[in-house]
């Protein structure tokens, strides 16, 4: 078997420079909470490919489901031959979404795809074309998802001009808003979608429940119900951004259902498919009803191996209480998280939900981002064998996504594997 150093020379040969990696070594097997390179070396995983593998690498009902059906077939498109799993998957997201309303599902291929789709059902329906999103917000890479993103670098930079009528406006981020309860930071952005906008113009407001990308950001609590509060009367489309925060990750279903608001469309992808690659939809009958056939799909879309992983994992989630599971994670590593806060000037905060969890670094003193030290400790926790992401407009968050399984050991030696980092740095 090739080496890490071999398989480097073969990729920087053959793979372009723009497709980035976090660790240069290259992985032979996953299972639970661990990752294995082909140089023999071990890793306690705290990425699961940045939030996907939440029932585990290679779930056994997960590998199962894929190998019966592809004996079975691989393709036909589902708009050209239909097939059940794509109907059993939808059924699984109109029943597991938040809302107590009729709804109807379609299924795609990634996250931006869905929430490419989102808006195009919102505008269809609503006739109206402006987009609201939000500071920090992380949306995806295709032109319209790149526009509806925030952060410049790496994802924008020289790749424009975007898709017209986005408007961003201020995030409740409790860190940074100078004690700005969550209601006031709605005031506050619903201001400015009235006077630069006008609620009468906005088809959809597209907000992550928790930002991912943007820095694990948790709005400040009566925010999301505000916003989404607005949006119902302006006749606006709230779509939620399920798309890292969904499926059992921050101890619920969906991140939605914390603070109890019922989003007109929910987009969902990555854990969703047990690491198989699907997306989707799901919301309102009568805007998902809006759209003419033909005008939702796409020759991959809901493919007939990624369904049935879908609905494997949906069971492996149920069977094994995967949003307990997330609860228990929070409580064995935020009070850790947040012990690291109060002795280490230099992390302002430990914040998140269920297995969705983070610290921000800044310079001692203030809340300057430090991004300089989050990078180093990054590399000490991947050198010291554990994989962690750093996220964060800033660059000064390191994000904490363990799959739903991983065992207690794992999370203990990963958190002292972090204290020894920052101590380090």
């Amino acid at each position: 078997m090739p080496s890490s150093e071999e398989l480097h020379k073969r990729r920087t040969a053959a793979v372009a420079r723009g497709v980035g990696s976090v660790v240069p070594s290259y992985v032979d097997s996953a299972s639970g909470g661990t990752l294995r390179d082909v140089d023999g070396r071990e890793w306690i995983d705290f990425a699961s490919g940045i939030a996907v593998t939440s029932v585990g690498n290679s779930a056994p009902r997960v590998v199962e489901a894929v190998r019966e059906q592809a004996g079975r077939f691989t393709h036909t498109c589902f708009m050209v031959a239909p097939y059940e799993s794509y109907v059993a998957v939808c059924e699984q997201l109109i029943a597991l979404t938040p809302g107590r309303f009729d709804k109807r599902a379609a299924l795609f291929n990634s996250g931006a795809e869905a929430v490419e789709n989102a808006v195009k059902i919102a505008r269809h329906a609503t006739g109206r074309q402006a987009v609201v999103v939000f500071d920090h917000a992380y949306h995806g890479r295709t032109n319209l998802t790149m526009a509806l993103t925030a952060k410049v670098m790496p994802y924008k930079h020289r790749f424009g001009p975007f898709a017209p009528e986005i408007y961003r406006v201020p995030m409740s981020y409790p860190l940074r808003d100078g004690g700005l309860s969550g209601p006031d930071a709605a005031i506050r952005a619903i201001d400015v979608i009235e006077k630069q906008v006008g609620g009468a113009n906005v088809a959809a407001v597209v907000i992550e429940p928790i930002q991912g990308e943007g820095g694990f950001v948790v709005p400040a609590p009566g925010f999301l119900p505000a916003i989404a509060a607005w949006a119902k009367g302006a006749g606006a489309v709230l779509v939620a951004d399920e798309i890292q925060t969904g499926f059992c990750r921050t101890g619920a279903w969906f991140a939605s259902e914390h603070e109890g608001v019922e989003p007109d469309l929910v987009t969902t992808a990555k854990g969703m498919g047990g690491g198989l690659p699907i997306a989707g939809v799901a919301g309102r009958a009568e805007l998902m009803d809006a759209v003419h056939a033909g005008g939702l799909g796409g020759t991959y879309g809901g493919n007939p191996l990624a369904c049935v992983a879908a609905l494997a994992a949906v069971e492996t989630m149920r069977e094994l209480d995967l949003a307990a599971a997330a609860r228990g994670i929070e409580a064995r590593m935020l009070p850790v998280l947040r012990g690291f806060a109060e002795r280490d000037p230099g992390v302002a905060e430990a914040r998140g939900r269920g297995a969705m969890l983070a610290i921000e670094l800044v310079k001692p003193g203030g809340i300057e981002p430090d991004a300089a030290r989050t990078a180093t400790v990054a590399k000490a926790c991947h050198d010291a064998g554990l994989l962690v992401l750093t996220c964060g407009t800033y660059g000064n968050v390191l994000r904490f996504l363990p799959p739903l399984v991983i065992g207690e050991r794992e999370v203990d030696r990963g958190l002292e594997i972090l204290r020894e980092s920052l101590l380090g740095a």
